[in-house]
């Protein structure tokens, strides 16, 4: 009965959070949809990491690259030192002309790589996320599948045993396939005291088994958790690790070859073997002599801190003990749903890069190269909305965002569970200054929530601009709304920006929109523009998505070529006109009939190119009434 009172001690305190706290949210933040205990504090952490990525300041370096020739193999090294600027790389690189090499070291050691647990409910989250690419909702989906087929072990476990007659298959597979010495039987104990060790470790029913579903990402999860139980139970991997020191002639620094050799695969036989093969050094002895064939220092820049994955942001929940792993594939979603985070997609912004290099003819050619840098496909990027309720929420409700408080509820629940704390005492303790709060909240200013926030001043009106928060998200504001005569101007915010870091460069390019690209061949004017659904052209009534294109730099031919896409998906689409209103149209569904009011649908024995007018209009006067829909009620 303790372990039930904590998970309705865990309810209840949800529910009042949520209950209490979402409708102040409505009220008080413009966009705000809902706020939850860890739902927040998740929130919390994508808004501190993109803020932290805005104040970083980048440098550079110069990283030096060698490849050398000895008896007809390739040999690659590095300087383990680094140029801080692009005349002391290039002194260096012209101090290699006239210099010898010579191998001077060679160290060899062994080592060992063991595998790790079986799955929990998390590090199958996070490794899913790593290896296969998967979100934390769809893997949670595809687990449950495979639980229900009878395929796998139940997934919702912090447990990282295995039971005796799991280790017994595991080890008699191995053996079988493998060979003895591939076996190697281990025991994991969960690290954390709080874990819910209800079940056992997330592994395959029959380890014999490989195909466990028929569907290609069901199968791919279940082929992830049947590698990773083997692995757990089969012997290290030994390896050989050699450094090769190269000394320079005329100079004190050294280049470093670096190889591993794997001795024996072990583990590495069924699970986390490299792609890509490692580096296999030819056979050297100190004293040997190395030719050079080319060197290159390439600029290399500091990279700012990664914006999470749904993996790095579940392992970072577990670290904190905020949550439980059985509900981070909901929180992650919730907060994508709630419009408080996006998944990425771009592929990054092209750099300059300064590339120098020493080849053959004995001369440093200077070449500069472009790079995409800050790409953040299949990353979490807290939006405007997201980043002013975390504000909202860290000014006027520290306690819900706060990560040593959500982690001290969380040991409060295994405290009941363990019968060393009173279900009621718990909630009395965190309800009451919680309820104050929130009676105290109706002092807030909305006004000051979303505040505008001033870019700079249109050079050609001498009026101001602001970036602020609007009914659909961020934009730009030119002029003030206090000014009776002349109402301002407004602008979607550009790609990329946001209130806080948008500049006055981009703001004016912003208010240029929309922009005449050019005319159709029947002379209509092709406008580009950005909406709230994206940047788009527009050709009268006719709208088409540009995306990835920037309206701005769009050229007349990349807009005909839309346009015209666009009107043979349209010409598909119309079956037939009948000029008065009513058209055969081929829908999402299939073909139908619709006047625009009421549709029809088609049965499938009739040819849609073959309904005449007469019988269009007899199917939609047989057609029931389209639902209506029920108008929001609008608060006073």
């Amino acid at each position: 009965m303790e372990l039930v009172q904590a998970q309705q001690a865990r309810q209840i305190l949800d529910r009042l959070v949520g209950f209490e706290l979402s409708p102040v949210i409505w009220q008080k933040v413009p966009g705000g949809k809902s706020a939850g205990r860890v739902q927040s504090p998740a929130v919390r952490l994508l808004v501190e990491r993109e803020r932290e990525i805005d104040a970083f300041e980048g440098s550079y370096q110069f990283k030096v690259t060698a490849e050398f020739s000895h008896n007809g193999a390739t040999v690659k090294a590095e300087l383990p030192h680094r140029f801080a600027t692009e005349p002391e790389a290039q002194t260096f690189l012209e101090s290699l002309k006239d210099a010898s090499f010579t191998v001077s070291a060679v160290t060899t050691s062994p080592g060992t790589r063991n595998p790790g647990a079986p799955f929990t409910t998390s590090t199958l989250q996070q490794e899913a996320n790593s290896k296969l690419g998967f979100g934390a909702r769809a893997t949670m989906s595809s687990a449950q599948k495979l639980y229900q087929e009878g395929k796998i072990t139940y997934m919702r476990t912090d447990s990282m045993n295995l039971s005796g007659q799991a280790i017994a298959a595991a080890a008699d597979y191995i053996k079988g396939r493998f060979g003895e010495e591939y076996s190697q039987v281990r025991k994991f104990k969960t690290k954390s005291s709080g874990a819910q060790e209800a079940h056992e470790a997330i592994r395959p029913t029959d380890m014999t088994l490989e195909k466990g579903s028929g569907n290609e990402y069901d199968q791919k999860l279940y082929d992830l958790i049947r590698r990773r139980t083997l692995a757990s139970q089969m012997a290290p991997a030994k390896l050989e690790k050699t450094t090769v020191t190269i000394d320079i002639s005329n100079s004190d620094k050294t280049f470093e070859a670096k190889g591993e050799v794997i001795v024996f695969d072990g583990f590495l036989r069924v699970y986390g073997a490299s792609k890509k093969d490692p580096d296999i050094l030819p056979a050297m002895t100190s004293g040997d002599h190395l030719t050079l064939d080319t060197v290159l220092a390439k600029q290399t820049f500091a990279r700012p801190p990664a914006r999470y994955t749904e993996g790095s942001l579940v392992k970072k929940l577990e670290e904190l003990g905020i949550g439980r792993p059985s509900t981070y594939a909901t929180i992650i979603n919730t907060i994508q749903v709630r419009d408080y985070a996006v998944k990425g997609d771009g592929e990054g912004n092209p750099r300059d890069v300064i590339t120098l290099t020493l080849a053959g003819d004995k001369t440093v050619n200077r070449e500069v190269i472009e790079e995409k840098t800050g790409s953040d496909k299949g990353k979490l990027v807290p939006t405007a909305i997201g980043m002013m309720m975390s504000d909202f929420l860290n000014e006027h409700f520290t306690q819900i965002v706060d990560y040593g408080f959500t982690a001290d509820v969380e040991q409060d629940f295994d405290k009941i569970a363990a019968g060393a704390l009173a279900r009621n005492v718990m909630l009395e303790k965190f309800y009451t200054p919680f309820h104050k709060l929130v009676e105290n909240s109706g002092g807030i200013d909305r006004s000051k929530v979303a505040q505008s926030t001033p870019v700079g001043t249109d050079p050609k009106t001498g009026k101001m601009i602001y970036a602020r928060f609007g009914r659909f998200g961020p934009m730009l504001q030119l002029g003030d709304t206090e000014d009776k005569e002349n109402k301002p101007q407004f602008a979607p915010m550009p790609a990329g920006a946001r209130i806080e870091t948008v500049t006055l460069e981009q703001a004016l390019k912003a208010f240029q929109l929309p922009r005449v690209v050019g005319q159709t061949e029947d002379g209509k004017d092709i406008k580009a523009n950005i909406g709230r659904f994206g940047p788009y052209i527009q050709v009268d009534k006719l709208f088409v998505s540009i995306k990835p294109l920037d309206p701005h730099t769009i050229t007349l031919k990349e807009a005909l070529d839309l346009y015209a896409e666009k009107l043979k998906s349209e010409a598909e689409k119309n079956i037939s006109d009948f000029g008065d209103g009513l058209k055969v149209l081929n829908g999402r569904y299939g073909p139908y009939v619709t006047d625009g009011k009421k549709n029809a649908k088609i049965p499938k024995d009739v040819e849609p190119k073959d309904i005449t007018h007469e019988q269009a209009k007899k199917m939609i006067a047989d057609a029931p009434a389209g639902k209506k829909r029920v108008p929001r009620r609008k608060s006073k």
